[in-house]
């Protein structure tokens, strides 16, 4: 199963579209909330090289933090949806 962690925000829109793909794909993850103040989410920060989220962390396949929930929705798609092999 599918090792992965999204880093998010209660109540951010382009975190739920992400939670939905995931939800949809059936794939499990951890949760990491992070704060709602940018200079205070140093973790995300050192994990994807910004403030924003979500981010999406799958050590599976060498993912270390990627930002943007297009690009995350797209990988999952890709990687554990119909794209997958």
């Amino acid at each position: 199963m599918a090792n992965l962690t999204l880093y998010e925000l209660e109540g951010c829109p382009y975190c739920e579209k992400v939670k939905n793909k995931l939800s949809a794909l059936e794939l499990e993850y951890d949760s990491e909330m992070v704060p709602r103040s940018h200079g205070e989410r140093t973790e995300v920060e050192e994990i994807s090289g910004q403030t924003g989220v979500p981010v999406l962390v799958d050590p599976e396949h060498d993912v270390d933090g990627m930002p943007e929930s297009d690009d995350i929705v797209a990988y999952l798609e890709e990687t554990y949806g119909s794209g997958a092999a």
